[in-house]
């Protein structure tokens, strides 16, 4: 099976803190892989490094085969590094794209809190992120020349809203939908990048049975529809368990468990640092 995004032993210290501690991971070409663990275990972190809001302090992040991220404590972090073998990529070279590269290169993300073009309409939402795959540069806009370009985005943004049923909510601003609609107008300004990988943090936070249902029916749809490979952080595990091919578990930063929802399931490291603790359900 072709490895769509590779981890190799990523940790992200903050300070004296490690947040993500030596993580190993992979997700293969079509498959919905969930990372799940209690809060404040790295999961965010985690998804912060994949797409270049962080520079991870080690480790080496590839996608399709080829490295993207890479790096290695130096400097003043060589001396307060915590984490596991800091010279392990200490000849290779830096590599920190900014989230915009990292995005162009067909990785898309949601985020755990929504985060819309409050003062934009739904159309224009999608329409702005589709903006990103534009290839007619600064002149060419200045002197018209892309028309046609933005022609077309504008259709496939009609045809996009459509297909995720949301074009009737075309003019109405972004915000002003219900809670369910903007998470799927949030998945739906993702899809518009038109990515490989698809990665969703936490997308049925505050949502009720009915519409966390509804997500999981959505997701398969939409990974079907758009050929994509999904990595997803999530704490509702009724959604993981349905939905996941495989779930890596976090705890403290670091990789406990590993595997398919059976074999989390039943995994008593998990059953005690996560799905055991009522607070964390």
């Amino acid at each position: 099976m072709k490895k769509v995004l590779e981890l190799d032993s990523v940790t992200m210290q903050f300070g004296g803190v490690v947040a993500v501690n030596d993580l190993s991971m992979h997700v293969d070409e079509g498959e919905i892989v969930a990372l799940i663990g209690p809060n404040g275990a790295g999961k965010t972190t985690a998804f912060n490094c994949i797409t270049g809001v962080y520079e991870p302090t080690n480790g080496m992040i590839c996608y399709k085969g080829e490295a993207i991220i890479q790096n290695h404590p130096s400097g003043k972090m060589a001396r307060q590094y915590a984490g596991l073998e800091p010279d392990k990529f200490a000849s290779q070279k830096v590599l920190n794209p900014t989230p915009d590269r990292i995005t162009k290169l067909g990785i898309a993300r949601t985020f755990q809190n929504i985060r819309l073009f409050r003062s934009m309409t739904v159309f224009d939402n999608v329409l702005t992120a589709m903006h990103l795959r534009m290839k007619a540069g600064i002149f060419s806009d200045v002197f018209r020349i892309s028309w046609k370009e933005e022609q077309a985005m504008r259709q496939e943004t009609e045809e996009l809203l459509r297909r995720q049923d949301l074009w009737q909510f075309r003019d109405e601003l972004a915000t002003s939908l219900p809670y369910g609609k903007q998470r799927r107008l949030e998945i739906a300004r993702a899809l518009a990048t038109k990515p490989d990988l698809l990665l969703l943090d936490e997308p049925a936070a505050g949502m009720n049975p009915q519409e966390t249902q509804e997500l999981a029916d959505f997701i398969r749809e939409i990974k079907d529809e758009y050929d994509l490979t999904v990595l997803m952080i999530e704490h509702h595990m009724d959604l993981v368990m349905r939905i996941s091919d495989r779930i890596y578990v976090l705890d403290f930063g670091s990789l406990i468990a590993e595997g398919t929802p059976e074999e989390v399931q039943s995994n008593q490291r998990v059953i005690d640092a996560y799905l055991g603790v009522a607070e964390d359900v």
